[in-house]
């Protein structure tokens, strides 16, 4: 069962070591309790999603200290500066670019080329950050569909024996979820509406823009984004030639492909779900012409992964 820690020192320490470790803890924000994971671990990510239940692969917010620390996972643009200066520590989400050496897990990103980020107010998530010493991603601790969490008895209601440590920062003093602006251009597109208004940003950029419904959701909150290979994918296979990379699960891959690479020798759906789009990248090579997909219960985390390979193998 969830263990509710007072704000100590102590308790500190021992949610940093847990993140360290590659382990979920759930932290108060000033905008609702998240369920936080080392965001350059794949396991812990994808231990996220397990922990929620009935997954989607929808981009997760990465938390970080302060605006230094963002600079190192994405790349910078004037209108990021102003809008940090303005909101950060505070309600506000980033979509930027990744960097070309960014350490975040593709599963922060659903397999996109952006990441969403963000310096928390609260001063417990902040602690924790430093101590830490990691990017931590952060989505709302709650079962998926459920009311989010604004008290850590919120937390333990919902999720019970799927987490371990609840850090106590009192009621949630926003209570709901942040703000997302994308910001890689000159004007600020607004993703999600959140603890900071339209009016606010206006003030400090002059315009904003609606986010449209089409193309990749960048931000929790919209429609799940889309991501496919530029080879053509093909679900359930049972036979695989060597003109096809092949993605394979379970202790019995299928023979014959030109390269494979196994998400999971022993059927372990959650280390599948942490390398589902890495494997997709690096399947997605000049000399195949197709990537196979052997067949993945349809059960727990295998559900987001089926539909993820299901809308990568859409028509295009």
């Amino acid at each position: 069962m969830a263990r509710i820690l007072d704000p100590t020192a102590d308790s500190i320490a021992q949610a940093a070591a847990a993140i360290r470790a590659g382990r979920t803890v759930v932290l108060p924000t000033e905008t609702v309790y998240g369920l936080g994971a080392d965001a350059t671990d794949d396991r812990a990510v994808a231990a996220i999603f397990a922990a929620k239940e009935r997954p989607r692969f929808n981009p997760l917010i990465v938390h970080v200290p302060d605006a230094a620390a963002a600079q190192r996972h994405v790349q910078w643009t004037s209108l990021a500066e102003k809008l940090a200066a303005a909101f950060w520590p505070g309600p506000l989400t980033l979509v930027l670019q990744r960097r070309p050496d960014c350490r975040l897990s593709l599963l922060v990103s659903a397999g996109l080329d952006t990441a969403a980020i963000r310096v928390p107010r609260h001063p417990l998530a902040q602690s924790l950050l430093r101590a830490a010493d990691r990017p931590i991603a952060a989505p709302s601790a709650n079962r998926s569909g459920s009311i989010s969490p604004t008290r850590p008895e919120h937390v333990v209601q919902s999720l019970g024996d799927a987490v371990d440590i609840v850090l106590d920062g009192g009621p949630c003093l926003i209570g709901l979820e942040s703000t997302v602006i994308d910001a890689r251009r000159e004007v600020p597109v607004v993703l999600r509406p959140g603890g900071i208004t339209r009016e606010d940003i206006v003030r400090i950029a002059g315009a904003v823009q609606d986010g449209g419904m089409g193309g990749p959701k960048h931000s929790p909150g919209m429609l799940e984004s889309h991501y496919a290979p530029s080879l053509p994918l093909r679900l359930n296979a049972t036979e695989v030639n060597e003109l096809e990379g092949l993605i394979a699960f379970g202790p019995m891959p299928l023979q014959g492909a030109g390269l494979t690479i196994n998400l999971s020798f022993t059927g372990n759906l959650a280390e599948a779900a942490a390398g589902l789009f890495a494997t997709m990248r690096t399947l997605d090579r000049p000399g195949l012409e197709r990537i196979a997909v052997m067949p993945i219960p349809d059960t727990g985390l295998g559900e987001a992964i089926n539909d993820r390979l299901k809308r990568a193998a859409a028509a295009r």
